[in-house]
């Protein structure tokens, strides 16, 4: 459908339940983050600019009407196994509701390791992309404006400013886009070089006639009508981004992302192919991340086959984020750290993971944000991507999720792992711009909290 996901101005929905941020945000703001507006983080770090060697002086913001916090550096930094311990400072952002945050991410592995450097002015990372000479030849490198935003023209073409070409307008399944002067002659191997689609997209469609360019007009058929591979099962969606490339759904708890056997009805996929039906949107259902059943928080989904390899590069890049919350049992000692444990599978259980040193990588990096009697709640920011790696690394510590009880946590407070996603950053597919979406805890989840805080809540 022609213009899906945006208003009658023609900019992305901005759906009920919606926390965006929609700047060049690369990462989230630890320290003064608190969830549930009782401004009680523990004494949480910023950080630093480690790949560069800048450091900024720590500003905290406030959240949902808080109290402000000074952004300390926490007393005690450690690690599990084989952390990165390092100190830094920065700000915090501040979180009034839906407010653009900005962040210029550290890049390197410190205490959060492995923050991607998202260049605070300009494009962000991944847009220094190779040109290629000819459909599917390497060549040299297109001047790109990652690493400071600095943009640089290029070789080829003088006088041209821009590494990449800017966004066009969606009309029904193409993309058309203005040319500048300099590029209104060039030929189309040459003119493809300014824009983000990989040789093997860009061979596609040349061979289906989906790139027609006239004189100063680009035209790309990025949006083909498309089968939905999922059948529609209707459940109540709280989407909470939405554009022509991208749907970002906050899953509920007790509801598995795609079908894990044969015939299985009823999961996120099938309901998010209601969505599009209901849309009159004829897309394929393509998640590019997994949560678990009982883990409630955003999924990020591509709207098309552009989008899609750009999300899954993203994701071998580390350049999408996903920052979770966490109430784990006992009180931890430091008030951050790094946990880096290699994880396998269970071989006396199929559906269980264990820390093992035969096991894939896995560093999960955290903060304590609260602690009460008998509880932490903790932010988590997954450096690798491991099935169950929070639930498994916390365990491996000591400190069950509550309500775990594969992992051996207790269901005092609530009846399934406490685990929430909190926050996803993603790159725009197109322009690099760095997005950003927050979910709003649940119910289940805030109730947990009032009983660890010892509470009534009627």
């Amino acid at each position: 459908m022609s213009g899906a996901g945006r208003n009658k101005q023609g900019k992305p929905k901005q759906h009920k339940g919606q926390q965006g941020d929609r700047r060049n945000a690369a990462g989230p703001r630890f320290a003064g983050e608190g969830p549930a507006g009782r401004g009680r983080s523990g004494q949480g770090p910023g950080r630093s600019g480690a790949g560069r060697g800048r450091q900024e002086s720590g500003r905290s913001g406030s959240e949902r009407g808080g109290p402000q916090e000074k952004g300390r550096s926490a007393a005690g930094r450690g690690a599990y196994g084989t952390g990165k311990g390092s100190q830094e400072q920065g700000r915090s952002g501040s979180g009034r509701g839906g407010r653009q945050e900005h962040a210029g991410a550290a890049e390197g592995r410190g205490a959060y390791g492995a923050a991607r450097s998202a260049a605070g002015r300009g494009t962000a990372p991944g847009h220094g992309r190779s040109s290629h000479g000819g459909y599917g030849q390497g060549g040299r490198a297109v001047a790109g404006a990652a690493r400071g935003g600095r943009r640089e023209a290029h070789a080829d073409i003088p006088g041209l400013a821009e590494p990449m070409l800017k966004l066009g307008r969606r009309k029904g399944e193409w993309m058309e886009l203005r040319l500048p002067g300099e590029l209104a002659g060039a030929p189309l191997q040459q003119i493809m070089k300014f824009t983000p689609l990989a040789p093997k997209l860009i061979s596609k469609l040349v061979q289906s006639k989906g790139i027609v360019q006239q004189g100063a007009s680009l035209r790309l058929a990025l949006f083909p009508p498309e089968a939905r591979d999922f059948p529609p099962d209707w459940m109540e969606l709280n989407v909470l981004y939405e554009d022509d490339f991208t749907l970002v759904v906050n899953k509920p708890s007790g509801y598995e992302v795609h079908p894990s056997e044969r015939g299985q009805r009823g999961t996120l996929a099938h309901g998010v192919a209601s969505y599009y039906e209901m849309t009159g949107q004829d897309v394929r259902i393509r998640h590019i991340h997994r949560i678990d059943k009982e883990t409630t928080g955003p999924v990020l989904y591509a709207k098309n086959e552009f989008a899609h390899y750009q999300y899954d590069k993203a994701m071998r890049e580390k350049e999408i984020e996903r920052i979770y919350l966490a109430l784990a049992e006992g009180e931890l000692a430091q008030d951050r750290g790094t946990i880096d444990l290699p994880i396998g599978q269970d071989r006396h259980h199929s559906t269980k993971r264990r820390v093992s040193e035969t096991g894939d990588a896995a560093v999960t990096h955290y903060e304590v944000v609260e602690r009460f009697e008998g509880y932490t709640l903790v932010r988590l920011r997954l450096e690798t991507g491991r099935t169950h790696q929070i639930r498994v690394h916390l365990a491996a510590i000591g400190h069950p999720l509550a309500g775990d009880g594969l992992y051996g946590g207790k269901r005092t407070v609530i009846s399934r792992q406490a685990l929430h996603g909190e926050r996803l950053i993603w790159p725009h597919p197109w322009t690099g711009e760095r997005l950003s979406v927050r979910a709003p805890l649940p119910a289940d989840f805030e109730a947990a909290l009032a009983k660890a805080r010892g509470e009534e809540r009627g």
